[in-house]
């Protein structure tokens, strides 16, 4: 699957709502790709009390929930348009789910394609 589809996925769940005046989510969408060819999405969820999640660790929720755990390529957006790179919490989140999520493949703002293992110079694991 070519990272424009996935990029289509994880803006069509992009949609930003007030919960309540303590949470908020929505503003950024987030696709997984999974050896077996599956895709999952997820939406952030951000609150007052920062226990809140980025998206992508929603879309591993579902992923793992479904019984995966590879992740060969991912990407976070806020819009068709605008790419996300994943913070520190998620890249180490999902370099964690499986041996070789190292490889992942991640989207970048600039249009680069990097792997878990660039994005994660000094891992602790490796």
């Amino acid at each position: 699957m070519e990272f424009s589809e996935m990029i289509k996925i994880a803006a069509s769940v992009v949609n930003p709502k007030d919960y309540s005046v303590y949470a908020n989510g929505g503003s950024v969408g987030a696709a997984l790709l999974t050896e077996s060819g599956r895709v999952y999405s997820g939406i952030c969820i951000d609150a007052t009390c920062s226990l809140g999640f980025c998206a992508e660790h929603a879309a591993a929720a579902e992923m793992l929930k479904a019984g995966e755990n590879r992740v060969v390529k991912m990407v976070a957006v806020r819009s068709e348009t605008e790419i996300l790179a994943p913070c520190g919490r998620c890249r180490e989140f999902i370099s964690q789910l499986h041996r070789d999520n190292y490889l992942t493949d991640v989207l970048l703002p600039s249009g680069e394609v990097k792997t878990l293992r660039e994005l994660l110079p000094s891992d602790w694991k490796n």
